[in-house]
């Protein structure tokens, strides 16, 4: 059956004849147990192909031709096919295998050419080189531009070149650096050249087009020499390779800040990161430079040596992440003496050792890492974000150090793809704005720009895959999962092709593409889709006249669609002439380069895999008989390079192919992690997933101890209780259970299914005799030990819908007068609610009293205060980044302080446990915001040196708990399914504070201007003339010049000062400056001195000034909007809402407010001895206030307040809160 594809362009396909027909895999009943099948049951593959052979018909349809492998390593098939074009789809069991095992002769290499390295860490040396007579040309590096906030840590990277050899790199066109090997191929005749006719490039490109050990080692299995490493007389390393023990090739770049913005060479193994032949001494350093530089001497996995013990220079440190993003891929980076890999864990990318079990952190993106590649030699490896400011970072694979970062290279929505070209010279971007953009950086440069770069067409779909062409870099392929699209670049040029391909061109459903890869030796290109098709593409040569038809990218075309199997392809891969897909039953298919079946995996029982990576160095095995044998008819082993698994459903496994040993490396829960609990006395940590899986870690030595997996339901809280002998669990379906901590089983008959919403919250009391939970449903629900059948069992004793508003915390207190537990919760609301223990009954919760602890913030988290005051306390944050201090009894706010102010309010408070051999008196608490974890010191003051934050997870952080010894915190990330370990360094905290400096001098810092700003002295003279008004303006009698000012003066100071406290505002100051020292003293202070005023002012002060967003969310919750879409109020509404609502008015107040503001009693209202006069105060506000009043008119024309000219230009253009902020004129 033969159809012509309906929807292909008419300029470059429309006389294209195309065949098609059906084939199926082998059924997985057929695999059994066995990983080789019978060859008798061997499928050939499916394909639809043209009727008759285009012009531009590809190598991938001719792989068997003889003649065009070069004669010292010539692959031979066992059996030729009958055929050279690509296998049409046949029903199984219809013909022969097409082709069979393909036998690899051994070849030997080309010795390489031996080149001087050189390398510069300052101008001063480079000077010197040319004064011995070397002459040197930069042929990388431009001129430094790069912005003034790169990173200290950033290297540039220059190249160091002869005359010569910089001639002939501007002479160099785009060619094929392949071995001759593979060259042979498709190699035009007289168009390469071999590796000694190449000319002598700069070290760094140099290296980077060595080829690869894949690519240049031809030998057979078993037949390679070791490198042995020798330690010189010098100190430096030799590594002696009996092939080619001359290559040499060092990386080196400048350790010294200032000389970052200078261009610095680097030069680069020539095996593409593997340990050079000789590392000799560098001409240009002397012997110190040389040993100085990290990169000069990194070998793989030095970052995880013994060294000395690190200055931890903060006072929080990551040292440990639990969990990983299956979303993206997961690298083998190291498995030969070492197994490690690498992977992404929230804005983190994680080098772990696995068999030494230790960790390495790149840090340095402040959002979450969207995208990770690595370059083929394992030396390189890039990642990037998606935030704001979003960055592309390269590191060093060997020695975890950032030596590029790009800023800014999407503006428009941060990166989503990212990909090194095969000689790692260059990296490919994928933009992740709503217009996709694709650019190609020269990272081994200095230049801040792309290369080149080009938008694709919304109609492309969301672009999410990038790949190079292993065989010519200027040629790149991406999809999205409905659009393939081609690029081809030269010189600052880059374009783009996106060939048509749907369910009509074949008459066969396509499916959604997942990736795309070039063939390892032909001109075509691969696409897999989730239909378990693989999509061949092609360069063609069209009919059309066209002369742009025949040039790349617009000559490709989808050529086949081959059915390979049921199950959707998720992953493809190229390794050692193979092309391998992967399923999402978790299996692993191997082709030949005719896409002629090898074999296959199908026992590991995994889950759809995400991605595949396979080990750097080729398999030496020992014993051929232990690898599978392939389903050819030879049956010979089919030698497979050992390779890394990981599955969407977060299981990382390693597949040793040599003997078949699967071992799994990681098995992270693949959903949501809101659930943590530490341990009270042990180092265990217990984590819970919406997946349903909860795991316990033992902390100290970072170990997996015990799981369980509830099945069908998800985790949303967990705790210990006070001993730690139980565990509670609260599920999102109400569901709670009890259980030994240790083994993880159920410590009741039947798990408690009472509450009809998510369980977020749980507590034990401090005798562990009671539990509580709230639910997302506002309801509390009190479980108790109960005696029945002489066993203490756990009963529910009663529920309440105790809040209107969502409950933040669930806090178990001690009575100060007795060992007896007090509950209690705290709501959106604003309602703090103590229940009575010991009157309640089944089925009724008693409430001892309400209490409304805020006025208009929204509090966050309730927590008990240490005993750092004589005084007990409940200590609280809310919305408006105040933490403040209420009395355990009274609940009375005795103080408020300014919180930490890092992007947004503290979300939950806890206090650091105290560590062994830290001083008792002293005391810290731990927070977290919504992307951040931070330390605080106590007692608090508002002291912003005190406090210190880092950003721990830029999605969203949904909790924390502190160790029981207090050196570590752990964050939940929640939608970034990991868990991160923090170590607490607080001797940098208390350095911090010292720094910051002493008394009144963090404070004098927060007021505009500072100590000796024009805002101090204002205060000052209001300071001062608060003690005449207090002493009468018009009196006579001597002055009494004090430091202090009565208490009833502080409220005019704040309003001179431009700050308007409510009325409960105002009773809070003053209760805070009376109650002071009450306990020490017993007496009421009733006067304050500037230094005090000027805390008490800074901490009760808004903490980012009055907003105008703030007032037109007042004016559209009570008004209307009007036909401006402005939000208004009438103006009799405004006077009823002003005189009934809130702290309300009297109409003689009222009057007299409003009549000063619009400028009728221009001295300031009433006299300080007079009375006010209210005549014609409202015939007067009828005439100056309109009927209908904005937001607006109210704040500029009323309030008199400046207000942004962006703002009176229209409410539209405020988008910014520091842009609109209100001051008050003095």
């Amino acid at each position: 059956m033969s159809d012509e594809p309906s929807d292909i362009p008419m300029e470059t396909s429309q006389e294209v004849t195309l065949s098609e027909g059906d084939a199926e895999m082998p059924s997985e009943e057929v695999l059994g147990v066995e990983i080789v099948p019978d060859e008798t049951e061997l499928p050939s593959q499916a394909g639809e192909e043209p009727s008759e052979p285009s012009q531009g018909t590809s190598e991938l349809t001719q792989a068997t031709e003889d003649k065009r492998f070069p004669a010292k390593d010539t692959l031979m098939p066992t059996s030729p096919p009958k055929d050279t074009s690509l296998p049409t789809e046949t029903a199984v069991g219809e013909g022969p295998v097409q082709e069979g095992k393909q036998q690899r002769v051994s070849s030997g290499l080309q010795a390489k050419k031996r080149s001087s390295v050189k390398m510069s860490k300052s101008t001063s040396r480079a000077q010197k080189v040319k004064q011995e007579g070397q002459t040197s040309k930069d042929v990388t590096s431009k001129p430094s531009r790069v912005k003034d906030q790169r990173y200290s840590h950033e290297k540039v990277v220059k190249v160091e070149t002869s005359g010569k050899e910089a001639r002939e790199l501007k002479e160099e066109s785009v060619e094929d650096r392949r071995p001759d090997e593979e060259r042979g191929l498709t190699e035009k005749p007289g168009t390469g050249l071999s590796q000694d006719e190449r000319p002598a490039e700069a070290t760094v490109h140099w290296l980077l087009e060595q080829p690869l050990e894949s690519e240049a080692s031809q030998e057979p299995a078993g037949t390679r020499q070791e490198v042995v490493a020798s330690p010189h007389k010098d100190g430096t390393i030799s590594r002696t390779d009996p092939e080619d023990a001359a290559r040499a090739a060092d990386l080196a770049v400048s350790a010294k800040e200032e000389s970052l913005s200078k261009p610095m060479i680097v030069e680069m193994s020539p095996q593409e990161g593997e340990p050079s032949s000789s590392l000799t001494p560098v001409q240009g350093l002397s012997p110190i430079d040389e040993k100085g530089s990290v990169l000069f001497s990194a070998l793989p996995g030095m970052m995880f040596e013994e060294k000395g013990k690190e200055v931890c220079t903060h006072p929080l440190n990551l040292s440990w992440v639990f969990g990983y993003n299956s979303r993206l891929p997961v690298f083998n980076l190291m498995d030969e003496e070492c197994r490690v890999i690498l992977y992404v864990s929230s804005h983190t990318a994680v080098i772990h050792d696995l068999q030494r079990n230790k960790q390495y952190h790149l840090q340095g993106h402040s959002s979450c890492i969207s995208c990770v590649c690595v370059s083929e030699d394992r030396r390189w490896i890039a990642t990037a974000d998606r935030g704001p400011e979003s960055l592309v970072i390269v590191w060093d694979g060997y020695s975890a150090v950032p030596v590029h970062t790009i800023f800014d290279s999407h503006p428009e929505g941060g990166v989503c793809a990212v990909a090194f070209s095969h000689d790692s010279r260059f990296l490919a971007t994928v933009g992740a704005g709503e217009v996709q953009k694709v650019g190609i950086w020269k990272w081994t440069s200095s230049e801040t720009k792309p290369v080149c770069s080009i938008e694709l067409l919304p109609q492309y779909g969301f672009q999410d895959y990038i790949a190079f062409n292993c065989r010519n870099h200027c040629e790149l392929v991406s999809n999205s999962t409905t659009q393939v699209i081609f690029y081809m670049w030269e010189g600052g040029s880059l374009q783009c092709h996106a060939p048509l391909l749907t369910d009509r061109t074949f008459n066969k459903v396509v499916g959604l593409f997942s990736q795309s890869l070039f063939h390892f030796s032909t001109e075509q290109a691969v696409t897999g889709t989730l239909e378990g098709k693989l999509v061949v593409w092609d360069a063609i040569n069209p009919s059309s006249k066209s002369a742009v038809s025949y040039v790349k990218p617009y000559n490709m075309k989808a050529i086949k669609l081959v059915h390979l199997q049921k199950d959707g392809i998720t992953a493809l891969a190229v390794i050692d002439k193979k092309i391998v897909t992967c399923d999402v039953k978790g299996h692993i298919k191997f082709y030949d380069g005719s896409l002629q079946l090898l074999h296959w995996y199908s026992q590991f029982k995994l889950g759809p895999i995400q991605s595949i990576s396979f080990s750097k160095k080729p398999v030496c095995p020992l014993n051929a008989s232990q690898f599978p044998s392939s389903s050819t008819l030879t049956g010979q082993p089919l030698i497979v390079r050992n390779f890394i698994l990981s599955t969407s459903d977060g299981v990382v496994v390693h597949v040793m192919t040599e003997g078949m040993k699967v071992t799994k490396c990681l098995e992270e829960p693949n959903g949501a992690v809101h659930a943590i609990a530490c341990h009270p006395t042990k180092p265990l940590l217990a984590k819970g997933s919406i997946c349903g899986l909860l795991k316990v870690w033992d902390y100290k030595i970072d170990k997996y101890l015990v799981s369980r997996i509830f099945k069908g339901q998800s985790i949303r809280s967990i705790c210990y209780n006070h001993d730690g002998s139980l565990l509670a669990v609260g599920f999102t379906d109400g569901t709670v259970y009890i259980l030994d901590s240790i083994s993880l089983e159920d410590d009741t008959l039947e798990p408690y299914r009472y509450s009809k919403g998510q369980v977020i919250h749980m507590c034990f009391s401090h005798d562990s005799q009671y539990l509580a939970t709230a639910d997302d449903n506002m309801s509390v629900a009190l479980y108790k030990k109960i005696i029945e059948d002489e066993k203490e069992v756990w009963g529910r004793l009663a529920a309440l819908h105790s809040h209107y508003k969502a409950i933040r915390t669930i806090l178990f207190a001690v009575h100060i007068d007795s060992d007896k537990p007090r509950l209690l919760t705290l709501g959106e609301d604003r309602l703090l609610v103590e229940y009575d223990l010991e009157n309640s009954v089944t089925d009724e919760l008693v409430v001892i009293r309400r209490d409304r602890i805020e006025q208009s913030a929204v509090p966050k988290y309730i927590t008990q205060y240490p005993p750092v005051t004589t005084e007990y306390f409940f200590l609280t944050a809310n919305d408006q980044y105040k933490m403040k201090l209420y009395n355990v009894t009274t609940k009375m706010c005795r103080k408020t302080v300014l919180g930490p102010t890092y992007g947004s309010p503290l979300e939950k408070i806890q206090v650091l446990p105290h560590a062994e051999g830290c001083d008792p008196e002293k005391w810290y608490l731990a927070y977290i915001t919504t992307d951040k974890v931070g330390l605080q010191i106590l007692p608090i003051d508002g002291n912003p040196h005190k406090s210190s934050a880092f950003i721990c997870h830029p999605a969203g952080v949904s909790d924390f708990v502190c160790s029981c010894d207090g050196c570590h915190i752990f964050t939940s990330g929640g939608d970034d399914f990991s868990v991160m370990k923090w170590d607490v360094n607080l001797n940098v905290l208390e350095a911090a504070v010292s720094l910051g400096g002493k008394e009144l001098v963090p404070f004098y810092n927060l007021l505009d201007g500072g100590r000796e700003g024009e805002f101090f002295r204002e205060l000052e003279d209001y300071f001062y003339y608060a003690q005449l008004r207090h002493q009468g303006i018009d009196t006579m009698e001597p002055r009494k010049v004090s430091t202090h000012i009565p208490l009833e003066q502080i409220p005019f100071v704040m309003r001179a000062m431009g700050f308007y406290p409510s009325e409960e505002q105002i009773e809070n100051m003053l209760n805070e400056v009376k109650f002071g020292d009450y306990l020490e003293t017993g007496k009421q202070t009733t006067e304050i001195n500037l230094g005090d005023f000027i805390k008490l002012y800074i901490n009760h002060r808004p903490a980012f000034g009055l907003s105008i967003k703030e007032i037109e969310a007042a004016f559209q919750v009570l008004g209307y909007e009007n036909e401006n879409q402005e939000a208004s109020l009438n103006r009799s509404d405004l006077l009823l809402l002003l005189q009934h609502k809130g702290e309300h008015f009297t109409e003689e107040e009222m009057a007299e407010c409003l009549t000063t503001l619009l400028g009728m009693n221009p001295e300031g209202g009433r006299s300080e001895v007079g009375t006010y006069d209210s005549t014609g105060a409202e015939a007067f506000i009828e005439e100056e206030i309109p009927e209908e009043i904005t937001a607006m008119h109210f704040v500029a024309e009323i309030l008199g307040l400046p207000v942004p000219e962006s703002a009176l230009a229209g409410v539209e253009k405020t988008s910014e809160t520091g842009s609109s902020d209100l001051t008050s004129e003095s």
